[in-house]
């Protein structure tokens, strides 16, 4: 019992070393103004990154998040909040870490349909807009309760993207793709005719509004002053949670297993009897379910939606997250998310070229790690067990 109990803190302890040297990163490199010490930071990033990896220090890493991903999800829930609780007075940081969060969930749609069924969907954005413009009209228009708006928007995101069922069931690979990208184009265009949703000067947003509680209020305790973004940080990270839940118990039931099978072959898993159309449709409809929550939450927060924050290039920067951080792995979403959003914000004077360090950071990735940074683990039928 002894020798178990030494096997299980030795598998969870370099999990815990990482966040925490991850959580000290973090605020520090989102406490830093100074360009040259942010750019100094980042250097220091890579190159802590670069040398872990050298000297294997990383495969202790992964093997405890593959051994005891409950518990290190835990630490990860607190290490945000400690990261929240740090910046809580700071509106800009909480808002970047909101962002993130909710950018974090839009992407575990996308990897549903990307990363476990292969269905291509280059119109993430557009689905995520969806979202937004459901909280704006609903809580514009309609007393209808907030969080069963985040509901709407997510069912409105499923039900408009099963208008590209039938096309998207009836092509394969970069046809699909170009589906999609129609889509996105499309949508974003009748956003801009359309004079009820604000045309394309869009629209104001109310903001999230639970039991009275208005979440644009600045919270009081005693004499702590909380921003009001922590409120919408708290919402997002429930999200998050539950989004993150969702995905990997799907990918470990029998329906990730036929959704893998579709991915790796649509001839072979038809000819074992597999419906392809029934987990095409299973993925796409739950993915943009998730994209769509995501969306509406972000509308709120943001106060305001417009066409041009949907676009097609938003959509790609969604899809460089996945390719970024790993297709398949959520955990790689988390640290690419923060790369992609983080970086270019606090980098100010590459604001004008944060598409060309997308482009670059992706380009690596396939070259030298095309896997993505934090490769999708082998599927495992026993959990625990190791030969």
């Amino acid at each position: 019992m002894a020798q178990a109990g030494q096997t299980s803190r030795a598998s969870l302890l370099p999990g815990i070393a990482a966040l925490v040297l991850a959580t000290g990163y973090l605020i520090a490199l989102l406490a830093v103004e100074k360009q040259p010490l942010i750019i100094g930071l980042l250097a220091f990033g890579i190159a802590a990154v670069l040398a872990a990896n050298w000297f294997g220090w990383l495969d202790p890493v992964s093997r405890s998040f593959a051994d005891r991903e409950d518990r290190l999800g835990c630490f990860a829930i607190l290490a945000a909040f400690v990261v929240a609780v740090f910046f809580r007075e700071d509106h800009f940081v909480l808002l970047l870490f909101v962002t993130v969060l909710l950018y974090v969930v839009a992407t575990l749609g996308l990897n549903i349909q990307f990363g476990y069924a292969g269905v291509l969907n280059f119109a993430g954005a557009s689905f995520f807009g969806i979202g937004a413009y459901t909280s704006a009209v609903l809580n514009t228009y309609t007393a209808i309760p907030h969080l069963l708006v985040l509901l709407i928007g997510g069912l409105l995101a499923a039900l408009i993207g099963s208008l590209l069922l039938l096309p998207v069931l009836r092509t394969r690979g970069h046809y699909a793709a170009l589906v999609t990208i129609a889509f996105a184009l499309l949508l974003k265009t009748f956003l801009e005719v359309n004079d009820v949703l604000g045309g394309p000067q869009g629209m104001q947003v109310k903001p999230m509004n639970l039991f009275g509680w208005s979440f644009n209020d600045n919270i009081h305790i005693g004499s702590v002053e909380l921003s009001f973004y922590f409120s919408y940080f708290v919402v997002s990270m429930v999200l998050l949670v539950g989004a993150f839940i969702l995905v990997r118990r799907l990918e470990r039931s029998w329906i990730g297993l036929n959704l893998d099978a579709l991915r790796l072959d649509e001839t072979a898993a038809s000819c074992f009897g597999l419906d392809i159309a029934r987990w095409k449709i299973t993925a796409f409809l739950i993915g943009n379910f998730l994209i769509g929550i995501a969306g509406a939450l972000f509308g709120m927060v943001g106060s305001f939606v417009a066409p041009n924050n949907y676009t097609f290039a938003d959509s790609l920067i969604l899809v460089s997250i996945l390719l970024l951080g790993g297709i398949g792995n959520p955990w790689g979403l988390v640290v690419a998310t923060f790369i992609v959003v983080v970086v270019p914000e606090k980098l100010q004077t590459i604001q004008e070229y944060r598409f060309l360090l997308y482009s670059v950071l992706v380009i690596a990735v396939l070259l030298f790690r095309p896997e993505g940074l934090l490769p999708r683990p082998v599927r495992s039928y026993f959990p625990g067990w190791r030969p």
